[in-house]
């Protein structure tokens, strides 16, 4: 197995394995308040070197590989681009709010530099600040990134984040299908796969499809798509962590205009953050080499369950988060 561990280049951080980049996070993106500037990953590759994410596509810019995006907090957007208003539709209005980096933990220590791999897994943890459009604070988080390879053609990378209230007031946590529109309901944890995905299969517990699987509830999605010029194909697939609250959630899911995977603890229902309180929830993702079936994507979700304790470590107890 590839020996991993993490390096830092000034605005983001490397995952190596072997010498070769498996991803980058950038944590201080340079974008426009339009697009609710927040850390991201991409590119993201498989083993065999093969990209599986989209940055800034033409036709949603504030998609980004993959990223911690909601667009419904209370009255602002962390998402980006226009927020669905009941009754108008999509308004550009000035609530696109900033996630920004604050610290970096690695190995332990404060990182001015990169970090090493512990039995086999390299992991970071994170501070940043949630901050609106008018510049309040209303969230600090502190989020876990780490990886593992854990096949010879598949890795995983680990995502833990617990959001606290630091506001003086109630949050509410939601999606455009709360708010309204139907079969909606993205925010969380969202993949946006490569132009070359399009079309390509979903994957879930014993079907495989496409955007007829919106809003599924299921522990895990994948999606597997074949790439240009190789013409190889590669899996992704999104592990729900059995402690998070709507498990197992509804996902959003598309293939047919572009590819995106989204586990949706918020697509049908608000979940509400208490002053002082913390949401925490945790996610695995297996990046893959090859064509996959729901039998095999089955097998990475189980060995991604079984292996997330170990990689992102104690779960944050959740408090003051009601329906």
């Amino acid at each position: 197995m590839p020996d991993l561990r993490i390096a830092r280049d000034d605005d983001r951080l490397m995952i190596h394995a072997d010498g070769d980049v498996l991803a980058e996070y950038v944590f201080r993106p340079d974008h426009p308040t339009f697009e609710s500037p927040r850390p991201y990953l991409s590119p993201i590759r498989t083993l065999a070197g093969e990209t599986v994410s989209l940055y800034r596509p033409h036709d949603h810019v504030w998609h980004k590989g993959i990223a911690w995006s909601l667009p419904v907090v209370g009255d602002e957007n962390f998402w980006g681009g226009p927020t669905f208003v009941r009754g108008e539709g999509y308004v550009q209005l000035a609530n696109n709010g900033e996630q920004r980096h604050v610290s970096f933990e690695v190995g332990g220590a404060d990182a001015a530099g990169g970090g090493t791999t512990t039995a086999g897994v390299a992991r970071v943890r994170e501070r940043l600040d949630w901050v609106t459009q008018a510049g309040e604070t209303i969230l600090e988080e502190e989020r876990t990134l780490a990886a593992s390879v854990i096949a010879e053609d598949a890795w995983l990378l680990g995502f833990a984040t617990a959001l606290t209230n630091t506001a003086d007031r109630a949050i509410p946590i939601g999606s455009p299908t709360t708010r309204g529109r139907e079969n909606a309901g993205y925010g969380g944890l969202f993949w946006r796969g490569p132009r070359w995905f399009t079309g390509g299969r979903v994957l879930a517990p014993g079907v495989a499809g496409g955007d007829e699987l919106r809003g599924t509830r299921a522990p895990w999605m994948g999606f597997t798509g074949r790439h240009d010029e190789t013409g190889t194909a590669s899996t992704i697939v999104m592990v729900d962590d059995p402690g998070n609250l709507q498990h197992p959630p509804q996902w959003f899911a598309r293939s047919e205009e572009f590819a995106c995977l989204c586990p949706a603890p918020f697509f049908s229902e608000e979940h509400v953050i208490g002053p002082g309180a913390t949401m925490a929830l945790r996610y695995g993702v297996v990046i893959a080499d090859g064509a996959s079936d729901p039998g095999r994507a089955a097998a990475l979700a189980a060995l991604a369950t079984e292996r997330m304790p170990a990689l992102l470590g104690p779960a944050v107890p959740v408090s003051g988060v009601v329906p």
